[in-house]
């Protein structure tokens, strides 16, 4: 079964695509956090960080390039910005195709609340 991420890469679906090469793909977030809310995923399908395997090395480090690209694009890169991967049920993952947000544009503040 396909991913709703494989299929913006396969073009079965619309999305705003941001970047795209041979190994990843970066579109934006159609509910986003932050005035920049896009999302960088591998174009191979690897359902959560604990699926990665030493052959997954080189896209997982391009996704890291990317962001700096994008984040540069988007004019986001001198104030900052956050980049964020969730794993799993707890982490709130929603979307079982591995894949790092981009956020930024505004002041962000903690990533986390105090229990």
């Amino acid at each position: 079964m396909s991913t709703i991420f494989s299929k913006i890469i396969n073009r079965e679906i619309p999305a705003d695509i941001v970047y795209e090469d041979d190994l990843v793909t970066a579109f934006r977030d159609i509910n986003p956090q932050a005035s920049t809310h896009i999302l960088i995923v591998p174009n191979k399908e690897i359902p959560t960080v604990n699926d990665v395997s030493a052959e997954d090395e080189q896209r997982l480090g391009r996704l890291f390039v990317v962001a700096k690209k994008i984040a540069e694009q988007e004019g986001i890169a001198e104030n900052g910005y956050r980049l964020l991967i969730n794993c799993g049920k707890h982490a709130n993952q929603e979307v079982f195709h591995l894949h790092m947000h981009i956020l930024g544009g505004r002041p962000l503040g903690p990533i986390l609340s105090r229990p």
